[in-house]
Parts: structure tokens; C-alpha cells; sequence
């Protein structure tokens, strides 16, 4: 088959993230890189709802890189709960679908 370099292509993740143990007030990456034309936008979900990052919230200490990656400028982790820890997934959309990651834990030492 010829082949077209220029035809849309469904998202696939590339890169997963993996399981992180962190300690509290560490930075964090996530990873995560898909592929897809176009471009696939890259949500985080943890325990299944959406993460916020400043791109929501300038406030947030999450940051969304340009690649995909979710970083964390430190991990928040205080008496009164553990806002950072959990399951995450990436999400990668464009029109023609959607692919999932694998899931990553991050758990706070």
C-alpha cells in the first residue's frame, strides 16, 4: 500500500506513565507522549475525575508540559488528606477518537 504521511490519524499513546512513590513536597512527572494527526489534546484523570492544572487554574501546582507530561512542582500531601495521590490515566483526543494509558499509581512516602 502507498503510503500518505499526511492522512488524520486516531491517537495512541506512545509513552505511559508509570507508578511513582514521591515524598511529600517533591517535584513529580507523570509521563506520558501520544501520537496522532492532529495533534492529540492530553487530559489527566485521578480516580476518574479530571485533574486541573494551571491551565485551569493558575494557581494549581500542576503543570500540563507541552508533550503531555503531568508535572507537579511539589507534592501536596497534609493531615487533612492526600490531594496528589491515586490512580492517574492520560487521555489523548482528537476527532477521530480517543486512547487511554495504562494506569499510574503515585503514592506519597
Amino acid at each position: 500500500a502507498e503510503s500518505h504521511p499526511l492522512e488524520d490519524t486516531a491517537p495512541r499513546i506512545v509513552e505511559h506513565p508509570t507508578d511513582l512513590l514521591v515524598s511529600r513536597g517533591e517535584p513529580a512527572t507523570l509521563s506520558c507522549r501520544a501520537e496522532g494527526r492532529p495533534s492529540p489534546a492530553v487530559e489527566w484523570y485521578k480516580d476518574g475525575e479530571r485533574v486541573e492544572t494551571d491551565r485551569e487554574d493558575p494557581r494549581s501546582h500542576r503543570t500540563l508540559l507541552p508533550g503531555g507530561s503531568l508535572f507537579f512542582l511539589r507534592i501536596l500531601h497534609g493531615r487533612r488528606g492526600k490531594p496528589d495521590e491515586g490512580v492517574y490515566v492520560c487521555v489523548a483526543r482528537n476527532y477521530l477518537g480517543e486512547a487511554t494509558s495504562r494506569n499510574a499509581s503515585l503514592e506519597v512516602a
